[in-house]
Parts: structure tokens; C-alpha cells; sequence
């Protein structure tokens, strides 16, 4: 009976490695022709502690330039809130007080963006040089039937932010539909992305928050 339940499981193996060698080849075919993307989204921010959910919505538009990355997340759920990245720093705009919080990126940056871009314009091999990678099945999230990823992250720095990200990438293309950050604490971020549109030619413009002119200027790092 060994030698069947060998073969068996090293099958079993090996359908799962060509699986996730197939879905890393999508991604490598996707990331040469992105420059953007724009989609509505449903987060929900887990706190282990409690066993609490807060739950929030919006919009987000992404555009990649080189190595110029702009990103605009829009939250119209539970109330208005903007979020803009720039090359070098972050905005928060909060309209119910009127009040723009602005942060330095600096040496943040790489940091920031790889999770910005997780999976959005990235290659496999990118993926698979920063994370040890895990084909988990198929599924279907928002309509969309979708390859699920593990990743484990190599670098000891990435692994105090996050333990463990999972991916739902689109079934047809190298985008994902949905991504999961686990903390180490055992709080967890999910992002579910909907009416997702891929490279709409952006107008720098529309990446930037409209500021009041009377908006009030915080610098949380200088204090």
C-alpha cells in the first residue's frame, strides 16, 4: 500500500505545483501592459482581541507610471474619507473636520508600495523571489472565479508588518479580485475589489485629492 499512497501524494504535489506555476505565468503575462486600474472596494479591518470586524467602502484608481506610482482611495462608506499616494508621501483628508494629515514616505516607500501593488502589475517571479508561495483551489469572490495564493513573506522586515497575505487572482487574467494581510498580533485586512477596469488612461489629475483652500495642514511626524 505505500508505494500507491506515494504516488498519490506526490501527484497530488505536483498538480498543485503546475497549478501554481500557471497562475504565476498569468501574472508574468499581465505586468508588461499595466499602467492602472480603477475599482470599487468593500474592506473589512478584523480586530482579534475583540473579535471585531469595522467595515468600510469606496473607490480606488491606480496609476503606474515607471517607477511613478499614484494611487487615490476614495471611502464613501461609513463616511468620507481620502486616502493619496504620491512618490514620496501620503495624504489622509478627513472632510468632517477639514483636515489634511500629509506623512514623509521615505525610506517607507518600497515598503508602501509593495503592498499597494500586491499583485497589481506584479510579475510571478517578482512574487515568487519575495514570498514562499502556496496554490490553495479555486473560488469564486464577487462573480469572479479566482485562483487562491498563500504567500509567506522571505524578508524578516516584511514579516513584523504582515505574517501571511493571501491572494484570489482572477481566473482570467494576472489581477487579483481579492487580497488578505494577516498581522502578527492576528488582526487581518481583506480587500474585495469589484467593477474592476484595467488600464482607463488616468488623468494625473483625478489622483490627486481636491483640497479646500482653507484645508487645515497636520504633520503627524514632526510632533
Amino acid at each position: 500500500m505505500r508505494a500507491p499512497i506515494a504516488l498519490l501524494l506526490f501527484s497530488s504535489l505536483a498538480c498543485a505545483q503546475t497549478t501554481l506555476q500557471s497562475v504565476l505565468a498569468r501574472m508574468d503575462q499581465a505586468a508588461p501592459s499595466f499602467k492602472g486600474i480603477t475599482a470599487q472596494f468593500d474592506r473589512v479591518m478584523h480586530t482579534a482581541i475583540i473579535n471585531d470586524n469595522s467595515l468600510d467602502a469606496g473607490s480606488i484608481s491606480m496609476q503606474r507610471k515607471g517607477k511613478d506610482l499614484r494611487v487615490l482611495l476614495e471611502f464613501t462608506k461609513p463616511e468620507p474619507r481620502y486616502i493619496a499616494f504620491s512618490s514620496r508621501s501620503a495624504e489622509v483628508f478627513n472632510p468632517k473636520i477639514n483636515t489634511v494629515q500629509i506623512f514623509d514616505l521615505g525610506k517607507q516607500k518600497s515598503l508602501v508600495e509593495q503592498f499597494l501593488l500586491l499583485g497589481f502589475g506584479a510579475s510571478g517571479k517578482e512574487l515568487a523571489r519575495a514570498y514562499n508561495l502556496k496554490y490553495a483551489g479555486e473560488e469564486t469572490i464577487a462573480k469572479t472565479k479566482t485562483s487562491r495564493l498563500e504567500l509567506i513573506p522571505k524578508s524578516d522586515k516584511v514579516r513584523e508588518h504582515y505574517t501571511k497575505i493571501e491572494l484570489w487572482v482572477a481566473a482570467d487574467g494576472g489581477h487579483p479580485v481579492q487580497q488578505k494581510l494577516y498581522e502578527p498580533s492576528g488582526n487581518y485586512m481583506r480587500m474585495t475589489y469589484s467593477g474592476i477596469k484595467l488600464n482607463p488612461g488616468l488623468d494625473p489629475a483625478k489622483l490627486q485629492i481636491a483640497l479646500p483652500a482653507d484645508v487645515k495642514r497636520e504633520y503627524p511626524q514632526r510632533q
